[in-house]
Formats: C-alpha cells, sequence, structure tokens
C-alpha cells in the first residue's frame, strides 16, 4: 500500500494493500479501494463508493456515492483475465453509475477520457473507449466495445449497442436506441435511433465557423442525396469539400466497423 502523506481517509473506508494513493486525495466514509488500484493526485471518493480491479482514475477525478468502478466484465465469456479500466482526468463519476474493466477478446481495457461527466447510474461497458468531455446522461448504457468520440452528449435513458462507434461530435436524442454507427457531429433522435441532421447547436458553442458549419450542411445533403451509394458518396466529400471536419466524416464512414450506419433521412 502506497498512501501519499497528504490523503485525506476516513477511518471506515477499507484500503487493500497495494493500492496506490496519490496527493491531496480525499476518500470519504464506507469507500472500498483495491489492492490494484491507482488514484492520481486529488482524486475524491464521496462516500460508499467502490474502486475496485485494476483500475487508475485520473487526478483531480471525482466518483460519487454508490458508484461502483472497476468491477468484473458483464460478460459470460469472461474467465478472470486481468484487464483494466483507466479513467481520464477531471472526470465526474455520479450516484450509481458503473463502469467495468475490459476482456481479453476485447483488448483488454474500457478507457474513459478526459473532462468526462458520466450521470446517475449510467453504465460503461467492457472494452468500450470514451473520448475526452462526453457526456452520458442520467442512466445512458454503453454496451461492450463501443467507441464513443470527443465531445459527444448521450441523453438521458438512451442505449448504444455493442460494436457501435458514434463520431466526434455527435448528440444522441434521450429514449434512444443506437444500434448503428453515427457520423461525426450528427444529431440522433427518436426511439430507433434516426439520423436527423447535424449538432449545430453543439458545433456553434465549440466556435466553429460559420463557413465551416456551411461546408458540413452542403456535405451532409451531399450524403443524404447524391449521386452512388452511401460509402461512395463519403469518398466523394474530400474531393468536393475543403473543411476538415467534413474530412473527419468521410474517413471515419470510410473506416473499419462492425456495424452498419444511421443514414441521413431520405437518403438514397
Amino acid at each position: 500500500m502506497a498512501i501519499h502523506g497528504t490523503a485525506v481517509i476516513h477511518p471506515s473506508a477499507v484500503i487493500d494493500d497495494g493500492a496506490e494513493i496519490g496527493p491531496d486525495c480525499h476518500i470519504g466514509p464506507f469507500c472500498v479501494v483495491g489492492e490494484e488500484v491507482t488514484l492520481h493526485r486529488g482524486v475524491t471518493l464521496k462516500s460508499h463508493t467502490v474502486v475496485t480491479g485494476w483500475t487508475e482514475i485520473g487526478e483531480e477525478s471525482t466518483i460519487w456515492p454508490f458508484a461502483t468502478v472497476g468491477e468484473v466484465p458483464q460478460d459470460l465469456k469472461f474467465r478472470g483475465e486481468r484487464t483494466r479500466l483507466q479513467v481520464g482526468a477531471r472526470c465526474r463519476i455520479r450516484e450509481g453509475a458503473t463502469l467495468n474493466t475490459g476482456t481479453e477478446g476485447g483488448g483488454g481495457i474500457t478507457r474513459v477520457g478526459d473532462d468526462c461527466l458520466i450521470m446517475t447510474g449510467a453504465h460503461v461497458g467492457h472494452d468500450s473507449i470514451i473520448g475526452d468531455r462526453v457526456i452520458l446522461v442520467n442512466n445512458v448504457a454503453i454496451a461492450g466495445h463501443c467507441h464513443i468520440g470527443d465531445d459527444v452528449i448521450i441523453g438521458g435513458l438512451s442505449g448504444v449497442h455493442q460494436w457501435v462507434r458514434i463520431g466526434k461530435g455527435a448528440i444522441i436524442g434521450a429514449v434512444t436506441m443506437v444500434t448503428n454507427d453515427v457520423i461525426p457531429y450528427g444529431l440522433v433522435q427518436a426511439p430507433r435511433g434516426e439520423l436527423d441532421g447535424l449538432n449545430l447547436v453543439g458545433l456553434k458553442r465549440r466556435g466553429v465557423t460559420r463557413a465551416e458549419i456551411t461546408q458540413l450542411r452542403a456535405a451532409y445533403q451531399m450524403l443524404a442525396q447524391g449521386e452512388g451509394n452511401f460509402h461512395d458518396r463519403a469518398a466523394r466529400l474530400v474531393e468536393d469539400f475543403d473543411s476538415a471536419a467534413v474530412r473527419e466524416i468521410s474517413e471515419f464512414i470510410l473506416a473499419a466497423s462492425d456495424r452498419s450506419f444511421l443514414t441521413p433521412k431520405g437518403a438514397k
């Protein structure tokens, strides 16, 4: 056990031998910290939190009561192999959230980026990769092997099917089931997850220029109505538009995937 001298630990907390507790950490009443856990500088565990498994929590992250972080995967193929969970800096993991470690068959690691907000009751499944500044609203369920890009927002009570990719800057409306890949900056809503435009509000909030947004809107229209099939139209985007964001959409669509895509309404 390595506990930094500046860490503050409530007497009722249980810290297993082997855990590493960094400087300025605060561990509240009735918390449990496992033997392979590393808490970096300034991590706060509110009361009744469990951090277990081979888990690393980045600096200045906070975990609220009754969250369980680093438990074994909910996967019948899991046989006790040693796999990891890595949570980035300044994350906020709210009450009752659950984050599982990876599986040997899925790469062995579940990863959450920096500055994420994982709200009450949300779940991050095994081997999922979550980008930076992602918001998972109350009771969102991310299945195993998902890839969620930077700056994604997923509305409350929504679910993401295993192996789905959600591109950078996309937004998923509340009470939505996402079963196929979502392009970067896409807007998805309706119970069965329909691609219904671009996340224009999010683009404007991040300071994307009007010229860039105009190109994105034209590219989206081309994906919906252009010549050829969806992949053909995606390949032509980089020829027809001089835009880094449009290039991201094209590369995302043309990359390898285990799922098909949500396509624009009315797409041919």
